[in-house]
C-alpha cells in the first residue's frame, strides 16, 4: 500500500537531498576555515604580511615604483575586438 500524505516517500526524498547537500556545504566551509586559520597564522608574521600585501593589492613603500607585467597568455581578449 502506498500514502501520498505529507510523509509521503518524495518528500522524504527531497529532504535527504537537501540534507547531503548540506553536508557537503559543511565539508567545503569547515576545509575553507582551516585554510583560512593556516593563511591567518601565516600573515602574523610582518614579512609574510608585507608580501601579501604587495602581491594581493600591489601596495609600495613610498620610494617604491610597481611595474606590473601581464603575459599575452594571461589577458582576456574581448571579442569585439578580434
Amino acid at each position: 500500500m502506498l500514502f501520498l500524505d505529507t510523509n509521503s516517500w518524495l518528500i522524504h526524498r527531497e529532504l535527504d537531498q537537501e540534507i547531503q547537500e548540506l553536508e557537503e556545504n559543511k565539508e567545503y566551509y569547515i576545509k575553507e576555515i582551516v585554510k583560512d586559520q593556516k593563511n591567518i597564522k601565516t600573515l602574523k608574521d610582518s614579512g609574510e604580511l608585507e608580501k601579501f600585501a604587495r602581491e594581493e593589492y600591489f601596495m609600495k613603500r613610498d620610494n617604491e615604483e610597481i611595474y606590473i607585467i601581464e603575459y599575452e597568455d594571461s589577458v582576456t581578449k574581448n571579442k569585439n575586438n578580434d
